[in-house]
């Protein structure tokens, strides 16, 4: 069996736009018609610039090859024209193969990929989402009053606790800029800690409190944040300063008693086990459409095994890569949480030809073969993506003392 052609699709997420403004599938099929999808998320270029990246890799290294030959294609991309270290854009592109890869395995030997991997050791998966606004208060990356009023947020966390999540997620500290790490403002400190306290009293013991930014502090400035929410107990102080110094990061991780957590801007193994090995982290994220795909982000998750560290798979995308990220979580011992995109309704639910079934809290993990979801090709091929922007967007810039 032989890899004989490929499909790009570059959708257009739709409002409320969660997950992004737009997501990139790769269909493999072999010569056999066996079809295989995977996921790209890589955003560091236009989508027409990665679907180009995409079609280069696929000509140079996939058209003719043994879907089973997955880790001697993934060596033989990573060290592709002379790099041989991590980049961004080129493993993203990786990882979208190479998950259709396996959803290729999958289907061939009809199996669920996590039987492949070591077999499920989880029939259900904890998982979490945002504060986000309701569909009625418009589009997702305006965040309504849900990031500035403390009230508001308290009482769409209540929400999502009755419909039966048991964690959410809210990133109060402010905008993210190019000109980051800096100091929090006092604004955004006093923010931030009443927003947990109000979420607290809303939840009580009912979920964990995840609280998010997006590395927009120096050390010194994100202990000053994590000791004015350590008294509410959050679950995680995810990414409070930003990926390429992972020895920053642990400095926070030694000052604060809030557990850090980080990944969803590293790709490879080489880059977690940095953080690892300086105990940077404890909760691992890693973005099944960006780490590599998902045979790395195993070997990540028994780094992180190794260490006492657990995963908790990041989703910022579409439903293609949170199908790779239930299929690892499913078969890691060492799985804590995963990110869920509400509950899994709405365009989410659309794309595929069946939705990620989502029961009280919980991600029932799927037995058919493969990923274990079908992209409905109609539902893609109706909402192309049209505009110029990036999947995310940062403020261009420095950042204001109230921001």
């Amino acid at each position: 069996m032989k890899i004989q052609t490929l499909k790009t699709f570059v959708v257009g997420n739709p409002p409320p736009t969660w997950g992004g403004r737009y997501f990139i599938f790769v269909k493999l099929v072999t010569d056999t018609g066996i079809e295989g999808i995977g996921e790209v998320y890589a955003a560091s270029f236009g989508p027409r610039a990665i679907v180009r990246c995409v079609e280069d890799v696929f000509e140079h290294h996939v058209q003719g090859a043994d879907p089973f030959d997955i880790e001697t294609l993934w060596r033989n991309v990573y060290g592709r024209g002379y790099s041989q270290r991590p980049d961004i854009t080129l493993v993203g592109v990786l990882s979208g193969i190479e998950m259709a890869m396996w959803d290729i395995v999958g289907k061939a030997l009809d199996k669920p990929v996590h039987k492949l991997l070591g077999g499920r050791v989880h029939e259900r998966l904890r998982s979490y989402t945002y504060l986000y606004p309701s569909e009625t208060e418009g589009d997702a990356y305006a965040k309504a009053a849900v990031y500035d009023d403390p009230d508001a947020a308290a009482e769409r966390a209540a929400e999502y606790v009755a419909m039966g999540f048991s964690a959410v997620k809210f990133d109060p500290a402010g905008a993210y800029s190019t000109f980051d790490p800096r100091q929090p403002s006092l604004e955004r400190l006093d923010i931030s800690e009443r927003m947990c306290r109000r979420i607290r009293e809303a939840v009580g013991t009912k979920a964990d409190l995840l609280f998010g930014t997006h590395g927009q502090f120096t050390a010194s400035g994100a202990i000053r944040l994590a000791r004015r929410i350590e008294a509410y107990d959050p679950l995680w102080f995810e990414e409070p300063v930003p990926p390429e110094k992972p020895e920053e990061m642990a400095i926070v991780a030694r000052q604060t008693t809030i557990p850090i957590a980080t990944g969803e801007r590293l790709t490879t193994k080489y880059e977690f086990a940095r953080v690892l090995e300086l105990r940077a982290a404890s909760i691992i994220q890693m973005a099944l459409g960006r780490v590599g795909g998902i045979l790395e982000a195993k070997k990540i998750a028994a780094m992180a095994e190794a260490h006492y560290a657990q995963i908790a798979p990041h989703l910022y995308c579409g439903p293609v890569e949170g199908a790779a990220n239930i299929q690892l979580a499913a078969c890691s011992p060492n799985f804590l949480i995963l990110e869920s995109i509400g509950t899994w309704s709405g365009f989410h639910a659309q794309i595929l030809k069946k939705p990620i079934q989502w029961q009280d809290g919980y991600v029932i993990v799927p037995d058919a073969p493969g990923l274990g979801v079908e992209l409905d090709e109609a539902v893609a091929e109706a909402h192309p993506y049209t505009g110029s922007d990036l999947h995310l967007v940062p403020r261009f810039g420095p950042v204001g003392l109230t921001d």
